[in-house]
């Protein structure tokens, strides 16, 4: 129809589409009055519509905003100037996502409020159910990994050990190294790659699919739901998968020393206990329980932020191992100051 309407004769002139006759209007008439208007605008002319009913004039305003092309995108520039903006945008990045953490923990702490004063109201089978995902079906995974790790340790000190004449010692540093240190970390960051991403992917799907705010439309709280149930289940399993971590990497540096240092189990054990207390035990697991809450408030923030594509599914699952593994070290190495400026 547009294509059939001769404008070579209008440009320079304004002329009037007069809607006052029509009294129903639909996408497609729509769109051809906004299809001549942008053929006149071509030819060098103006058009205007005049006495079109309110409601045809939202309709054409709407389908006016969703017909024209996107803009262009800008290129990627590089050089200086480029980095110095990217930094600049990873900042302003870094602060807002510190501003919707701390959000999302205080609705988590008043959300435990609630359910303290109310505690039929939490979900005890889908904590439970989450505990048997994070704790009971990472137990091989993580034993295993930490057996490698303490045998590699083990070995390796051992042969640096030996120029000295202190085979021996390998069992202190093992014993420390793992219990203060090693035991506890490597969990959170197995624990964050495991269990973080896929509470990020769930939830993420849930927002994809607009679940969540079904639940909202429910009258549910979604962090009551979704959240706190996660968040429970991961502050009972670090603390138990980090003690299983330790015992695992022992038991793997203990052999090795066996095996390349002639130390006899009944030897390291011996040893073990002479080098440890109950203090060393205890410096490591209280980390536990706070590396817990860092993974699981990342993760479920991330999985918040997801949109509708596949493409912001997986990048937010990315972001929240990255992240949750990044913030678990510098949580370490903050233990490890405070302890060390208090000398234990």
């Amino acid at each position: 129809m547009v294509e059939g309407v001769d404008l070579s004769k209008i440009s320079g002139k304004t002329f009037a589409i007069d809607l006052a006759e029509i009294s129903r209007l639909d996408t497609v008439g729509a769109l051809l009055i906004d299809r001549l208007k942008d053929a006149a605008e071509t030819a060098g002319a103006t058009a205007e519509t005049h006495g079109a009913k309110p409601q045809h004039a939202r309709l054409m305003d709407a389908l006016k905003d969703r017909t024209r092309e996107p803009p262009p995108t800008k290129k990627q520039e590089a050089g200086p100037i480029a980095l110095l903006a990217d930094v600049g945008e990873g900042v302003v990045d870094i602060g807002a996502d510190l501003k919707k953490g701390l959000g999302f923990f205080g609705a988590v702490v008043m959300t435990t409020g609630r359910l303290a004063a109310r505690p039929w109201r939490f979900r005890f089978t889908s904590t439970v159910a989450n505990l048997e995902r994070v704790g009971l079906r990472a137990v091989p995974i993580i034993a295993l990994i930490s057996f490698l790790v303490g045998a590699i340790v083990a070995q390796q000190s051992i042969f640096q050990l030996k120029n000295f004449g202190a085979s021996l010692f390998v069992v202190d540093l093992l014993g420390i190294l793992v219990l203060r240190e090693l035991g506890v970390l490597l969990t959170a960051i197995m624990v964050a790659g495991r269990s973080g991403s896929a509470f990020t992917a769930e939830i993420g799907s849930m927002k994809m699919r607009e679940e969540i705010d079904a639940l909202r439309t429910m009258g549910l709280d979604p962090i009551e739901v979704l959240a706190m149930p996660r968040l429970v289940a991961l502050l009972i399993a670090m603390p138990l998968l980090s003690f299983i971590a330790s015992m695992s990497a022992l038991v793997g540096g203990g052999l090795v020393a066996w095996i390349y240092g002639d130390i006899t189990p009944v030897t390291f054990l011996q040893r073990l206990k002479d080098a440890l207390s109950l203090q060393t035990f205890f410096v490591g697991i209280i980390k536990a329980p706070f590396m817990a809450i860092i993974i699981g408030l990342i993760a479920v923030t991330e999985g918040m932020k997801v949109e509708g594509s596949a493409e912001s599914l997986g990048a937010r699952t990315t972001s929240s191992v990255v992240k949750a593994i990044f913030v678990v070290i510098v949580l370490d190495g903050m233990f490890a100051m405070l302890f060390a400026a208090l000398g234990i």
